[in-house]
């Protein structure tokens, strides 16, 4: 590894399951993914934007999502791909840094967002008549800011404290980019009352909406149960389905990280579960969404049938 442009504060980046013999096959494994993840969000924010149809609150708060997961793989993957190309590892203090707040602001914001679209969707089945007042686009509008600048504010928190934490010893970080406990593993002081300040927040930010989300779908399945219309309890049930997946998908890899102590879970597991939720999952979500979603599915072949003619 070329050493020549290092200072004392750069990290080491000893990247992608370090232990993996065929890191080739890795890396191209990890573009196809960003690839099918890049145009899948892509696609599915530019449909919505162009189809006057989907013009609606889910679909907004949809793009929202996917514009979400855009940025949250694009923080990760495009650097991954660098050093391995390059051969270079190191990272300075203010680019880790830069890292870390973008990957929590962007994971928190999704956190909030899911828990809107959940709410959402309760509106939408539980109170239908209310829907468009509950639901206007100024409410929108406010959901949107409140996901973006909830995120931001709470990731500068946990960015500026464990960035300030001395570190003793080696300063390799036993990950593919700046992440939290990777950071806190590096630290030579006491983080036992940081470690509970996280545990705290990740109360707030993860189990409470988590929580109302199932609160959400509760109430929803007990509506979808008493509603009389065949066709009205499926097509609920098509679009609550792909949000409760995704929310599967979310949550069970953030509370394995987030909720339990640093020292409970090794490197290994940290890195297995954070590229399921911010490499596999930002893949999925416009999956899921366009594949069991027949208006998303109509507005593709309208536009595939427009650039055609």
């Amino acid at each position: 590894m070329d050493r020549k442009n290092e200072t004392s504060t750069d990290f080491i980046l000893l990247g992608l399951f370090p232990w993996f013999k065929h890191p080739y096959l890795l890396i191209i494994i990890i573009l196809l993914i960003y690839t099918i993840a890049f145009y899948g969000n892509s696609i599915l924010i530019l449909l919505i934007w162009l189809d006057s149809h989907l013009h609606t609150p889910m679909y907004f708060l949809l793009s929202q999502l996917s514009l979400i997961d855009l940025a949250y793989i694009s923080s990760t993957v495009p650097k991954i791909a660098a050093n391995y190309f390059t051969g270079k590892k190191n990272i300075s203090y203010f680019a880790c840094a830069t890292q870390l707040f973008f990957f929590l602001t962007l994971g928190l914001a999704e956190c909030i967002l899911l828990t809107l679209m959940a709410y959402d969707r309760y509106v939408a089945v539980c109170n239908p008549l209310k829907y468009t007042v509950l639901m206007n686009p100024k409410v929108c509008l406010q959901m949107a800011a409140a996901t973006w600048i909830g995120g931001a504010l709470a990731a500068l928190v946990h960015t500026i404290y464990p960035m300030n934490f001395p570190i003793c010893g080696s300063r390799e970080i036993n990950h593919y980019f700046c992440e939290m406990p990777a950071i806190l593993r590096m630290s030579c002081m006491d983080i036992s009352a940081y470690e509970m300040v996280k545990f705290l927040s990740t109360i707030v930010f993860l189990l409470v909406p988590f929580i109302l989300i199932l609160t959400s779908y509760t109430l929803i399945f007990l509506t979808v149960v008493r509603m009389n219309s065949c066709k009205g309890r499926s097509k609920a049930l098509a679009t609550c389905s792909s949000h409760l997946t995704v929310v599967s998908l979310y949550f069970g890899q953030a509370i394995f990280i987030y909720m339990t102590p640093t020292s409970s879970h090794t490197p290994e597991q940290d890195q297995i579960g954070t590229v399921l939720g911010t490499i596999v999952t930002p893949m999925l979500n416009p999956l899921i969404y366009s594949l069991r979603n027949r208006e998303v599915v109509g507005a593709l072949r309208k536009c595939v049938g427009r650039c055609c003619n």
